[in-house]
């Protein structure tokens, strides 16, 4: 079972360790100590809270998708020659990068500074695990 210091939990959701003790004291995050006697967070736990307590930019467009994965952010760069462009985004803490077509991105608008939806459909989502 993984067990998260406050330190590591603050990483992971990119906030301060002051604001994870917040959580705990307030009861919002449940926290036990492990055998060092150091206050831990149990990884399920912190899946289920991240869970409740994720909060997306909400969508501006009124389309409806079969994609679940829609993530509402800004265009950070425009990479673009004759035939095809690169268009990074932003997207809350993830850095999103699509390849286009340079006649897309015209047609789209998009240049830095837009607000986009990246909208993620595929059958081949690789999922990793560090090495222990």
């Amino acid at each position: 079972m993984a067990e998260y210091r406050i330190s590591e939990v603050a990483g992971l959701l990119g906030v301060s360790d002051d604001t994870v003790r917040r959580w705990i004291e307030a009861g919002t995050l449940p926290v036990h100590l492990d055998a060092s006697r150091r206050k831990v967070v149990d990884g399920a736990a912190l899946a289920a809270f991240t869970r409740e307590h994720a909060s997306a930019a909400p969508d501006p467009s009124s389309v409806a998708s079969s994609a679940r994965n829609r993530m509402v952010g800004l265009v950070t760069s425009v990479v673009a020659d004759t035939v095809m462009a690169q268009v990074e985004m932003q997207c809350g803490p993830h850095r999103i990068v699509s390849l286009m077509s340079s006649e897309a991105v015209e047609e789209l608008g998009l240049a830095p500074g837009s607000l986009a939806v990246a909208v993620i459909k595929s059958t081949n989502v690789v999922v990793e695990t560090p090495r222990r």
